[in-house]
This record gives structure tokens, C-alpha cells and sequence, in this order.
């Protein structure tokens, strides 16, 4: 058999195990398994927080505690504690904000980074 015929051959046979699997069917949202959609690996490209322009502030009094901020953060800077609830790790974070599109509560905004610097010496 030529080289081509047994890659055909190989994916024809991973053709037929895909059909085998049986993938579990969800009925909505709520019913995914609980796990981060993105397993980032803080640091793995350096200290990206300095890209950012915007920051996520968290208020403790109209978060819940759901972990949809840990859940969808895709750079995995968000702590989860228990106790307190989450924290985001500044060193990493790059402000995309999907943090805060994703709170349920909206208890995550995104504030600028350097108010006094963006604000040229000037007063609000």
C-alpha cells in the first residue's frame, strides 16, 4: 500500500471511531458542566497586564459569588476564593472585559487604567 492509501485508510478509520462517539446533548446552559472555557496558563506569554487600558473592578456587594467571571476568562487571571469571592490577577489580565460582558449581576465594570494619566492633569 502506498504512503497515500494508508493515510486515506487511517482516516477513514477515525471517520468511523468519531461516529462511534456518543457526545452528551445538553438541553440549555445551565445544564454544561462547570469548567473554565479556557484553561489559560497565567504568565505563559509574559506579564500581559501592561497591554491593558481598562481594568475589572468587582463589587463585592452585588456579586453572587456564580464564578461566570472565572468560568469564561480566557487568560485564567481570575482567583476564585470561596470566601471572598473572585479576585482578578492584575499582572496578567488584559482587560478584554469579558469578565464583566459575562457577570449575570454586572457586578464587574471596566474602569480605565491610568484615570490620572488619560485625564492630561485635568479634574472631572
Amino acid at each position: 500500500m502506498s504512503g497515500r492509501g494508508k493515510c486515506a485508510a487511517k482516516d477513514e478509520e477515525m471517520t468511523k471511531r468519531d461516529r462511534e462517539i456518543k457526545l452528551p446533548a445538553y438541553n440549555s446552559w445551565q445544564e454544561l458542566p462547570h469548567v473554565p472555557v479556557s484553561l489559560g496558563v497565567q504568565g505563559s506569554i509574559g506579564a500581559t497586564g501592561e497591554w491593558r487600558i481598562l481594568r475589572p473592578e468587582i463589587s463585592r456587594e452585588k456579586c453572587n459569588r456564580c464564578g461566570m467571571c472565572y468560568l469564561y476568562c480566557p487568560e485564567g487571571t481570575m482567583i476564585f476564593n470561596n470566601g471572598t469571592g473572585p479576585e482578578v490577577h492584575l499582572t496578567y489580565c488584559k482587560g478584554c472585559g469579558i469578565c464583566a460582558s459575562e457577570c449575570p449581576r454586572k457586578a464587574i465594570v471596566m474602569k480605565p487604567e491610568y484615570a490620572e494619566r488619560n485625564n492630561h492633569g485635568r479634574d472631572e
